[in-house]
């Protein structure tokens, strides 16, 4: 099977004209089969999307001809399989929501720091070191000595920040994120309320994982990333977590052992949450993925269910406007 490039990608820039942006980039995605989901807001662009190498290289051109997203932060991993079903354009008020206004990157943002230096600077004792992903990220995997601040979205990190942290008591915060954006707004929040030595990750956790050698490494665990690969690990390599089907909650191989795991039907975090009407359903249709397996059609009928999901979304495209309403 044909390598597929999955390519993470940001940029804060001034759009204006954001909705009228949303159609042309979705025609073109789909023009060369490019699957996943980018955000356009009045603030910027942000998304994961995937397709071949030729597919990729040819939207990273696209956004280079496009004069505000030249120069788009972009990262790209590898897999044998293509992890999104649906292409998306979605138009939203915040590309990363953190529910504060006047929040601008551009205008004023952290310290960046490659990996190397992100090393150095956590060995600094008098360094505070936060997690800004949500809860369930930072149970998968994080940097030695850092902060999980329960936080269920990223709206609540303000709220987080107004609790526990204070210029005075806090002189040097390190912040760090699956790929960066939510740390340029972190940083940029912090740096507004008065914080003086504030430092994230530049290119957040996957480019630490890809540069970093495992030798080297002060990261513990696995990355969770929003695709069917679930987690990687260094070099990107897919990791070992799996999605429970029913939840869509990441699965470790000690939840799996659970005697409330069922594949394709329950795991431990939602044993108690589904009825039991819906487990029967559940295992109705892992029983029928698994009898397309034995027969040698589970690659058709992925191809099947996603050319229906894709027909649909196109249909209801041409019936609704492109405007997104908040």
């Amino acid at each position: 099977m044909s390598t597929v490039v999955i390519s993470a990608l940001y940029k804060f820039v001034k759009l204006e004209n954001y909705k009228e942006l949303r159609e042309d980039l979705f025609k073109f995605m789909e023009s060369k089969q490019i699957r996943g989901t980018l955000i356009l807001a009045h603030e910027g662009i942000n998304g994961t999307v995937a397709g071949s190498q030729d597919s990729i290289d040819s939207l990273k051109e696209w956004f280079n001809q496009t004069p505000y997203f030249k120069g788009i932060e972009s990262k790209e991993s590898f897999t044998n399989k293509m992890p999104f079903y649906r292409t998306k354009v979605k138009l939203k008020k915040e590309i990363v929501t953190l529910g504060v206004e006047d929040i601008d990157p551009n205008q004023i943002v952290g310290t960046y720091l490659n990996p190397n230096e992100w090393n150095e600077l956590l060995a600094d004792p008098e360094v505070t070191v936060i997690d800004t992903r949500n809860d369930y990220e930072f149970k998968i995997g994080t940097f030695k000595n850092a902060i999980n601040p329960n936080t269920k979205s990223f709206r609540e990190f303000p709220n987080y920040v107004k609790k526990h942290l204070s210029p005075e008591k806090n002189k040097k915060v390190a912040m760090f994120c699956t790929g960066g954006i939510r740390c340029e707004k972190s940083t940029a929040y912090l740096k507004k309320l008065g914080f003086k030595d504030v430092f994230h990750l530049k290119g957040g956790i996957l480019k630490y994982l890809e540069e970093m050698p495992k030798e080297n490494s002060i990261w513990n665990g696995e990355c969770f990333v929003f695709d069917d690969r679930v987690t990687v690990t260094h070099q990107l390599e897919k990791g070992t977590f799996e999605l429970c089907n029913a939840c869509r909650n990441p699965l470790s191989e000690e939840d799996k052992k659970n005697e409330k795991y069922q594949k394709g039907v329950s795991c431990p975090q939602c044993f108690d949450l589904v009825s039991e009407e819906k487990k029967i359903s559940f295992a109705q249709r892992q029983k029928q993925f698994e009898l397309a397996e034995l027969r040698g059609e589970a690659h058709f009928g992925d191809d099947a269910r996603k050319l229906m999901i894709e027909k649909r979304e196109l249909k209801k495209l041409k019936k609704k406007p492109l405007e997104h309403k908040n």
